[in-house]
């Protein structure tokens, strides 16, 4: 399974702690120092079945900025959303893990953490 963190984000070093605690196996993605492809976060709302919007920070200072509070949560904006996360990592929701098995969770809740680990 694979991880997007930011090191600074409790939750991001709650995830991997659970993560340790059960000895699961994965791979850290520090995605402000390698950020994800419009592609890529494409393919992770897939597997998380969301929207662009679902996982948007909007109150981050570049959120603001960009006025995302007042953009369009409709398909015709969906691009629009998924370019800001692509162009601007930090408005990505964290920790988001892939888990092998194609299931995704955005893992802010206990019970959404739970839901990837091992056993």
């Amino acid at each position: 399974m694979e991880i997007w963190i930011n090191p600074r984000c409790g939750k991001c070093r709650t995830a991997i702690s659970e993560l340790d605690a059960v000895k699961a196996e994965y791979t850290v993605r520090r995605y402000l120092e390698d950020p994800p492809t419009a592609a890529e976060i494409e393919r992770v709302l897939e597997r998380l079945a969301l929207e662009p919007w679902d996982i948007a920070r909007v109150d981050e200072a570049v959120g603001k900025e960009l006025g995302l509070r007042e953009w369009s949560r409709t398909e015709a904006d969906r691009a629009r959303w998924i370019a800001a996360l692509a162009e601007h990592p930090i408005l990505i929701q964290r920790p988001i893990i892939t888990a092998d098995d194609g299931h995704a969770v955005v893992a802010r809740t206990p019970e959404a953490l739970r839901s990837v680990l091992p056993g």
